[in-house]
């Protein structure tokens, strides 16, 4: 009867530790273009949500990254990675398909090098190094479920890794890690829509992590969503969203 408390404390620590890990990852990309993503654990009241345990794999090879062909993946990194058509084990860093939406569902078919750009938006999130590490991978609930596209997850400098899938992927269903939020919420955030009610959790999972807060008690406060490039600002009270405003 002891696991399930140990699990829910153990995965309250990575969580944290993820926050800090993320939020160094898009330092540079949020300084350069704009919005920010703030530390979310800052001046707030835990909720639920802070209690959900997020597998970690740490994979720190590219042996440890083989290992991910053939796994689902779900994004948590929500509107912070672009990704390629991948033709081949081969991308196109010039022509970014877009970037990669909250909870969006990936099918793991390769993983590979690739030489990055040594500047320029490729390398905002993750350094260029001598080479990147990608993930190639499907869609299979798109339009094209059999196209395959690729995303950088980390780089290699003299033999050594600096991987970060943990920070960018969900290894278990979000729709199950967070069935508290209740189904009709999951379909507003499957749409990438804001509506009242939600969280700011829920917001950052249907419109993305780059944003810019104004104040700094979470859940009381209005957020500026960059949304791909279609700003939403949100006024949340008491930890619900009470009015919304797109540009």
């Amino acid at each position: 009867m002891e696991r399930g408390p140990k699990l829910m404390i153990a995965g309250t620590v990575i969580l944290v530790a993820a926050v800090g890990i993320r939020v160094g990852l898009i330092y540079k990309a949020n300084h350069e273009e704009g919005p920010t993503r703030p530390e979310p654990a800052a001046s707030r009241t835990m909720t639920g949500d802070d209690y959900v345990y997020l597998r970690k794999l740490h994979p720190d090879s590219m042996k440890d990254m083989k290992d991910y062909v053939g796994m689902t993946l779900w994004v948590s990194a929500g509107d912070q990675m672009d990704y390629y058509r991948d033709t081949g084990k081969h991308v196109d860093y010039s022509k970014p398909v877009g970037v990669l939406p909250g909870a969006t569902e990936l099918k793991v078919t390769e993983v590979f090098e690739e030489v990055a750009p040594k500047s320029g938006r490729a390398v905002y999130r993750i350094p260029a190094g001598s080479k990147h590490v990608l993930v190639g991978f499907t869609l299979p609930k798109s339009s094209d479920p059999a196209a395959k596209y690729a995303v950088s997850v980390g780089n290699e400098t003299a033999g050594t890794f600096d991987l970060i899938p943990d920070e960018i992927f969900f290894y278990d269903d979000p729709h199950v890690l967070y069935k508290d939020w209740g189904t009709e919420m999951w379909q507003h955030i499957d749409k990438h829509e804001a509506v009242l009610g939600m969280s700011e959790n829920q917001a950052m999972m249907s419109l993305g992590e780059v944003i810019t807060p104004h104040g700094d008690k979470a859940g009381d406060r209005t957020v500026d969503f960059d949304n791909d490039g279609k700003p939403v600002s949100i006024e949340f009270e008491k930890g619900k969203a009470v009015k919304i405003s797109k540009e």
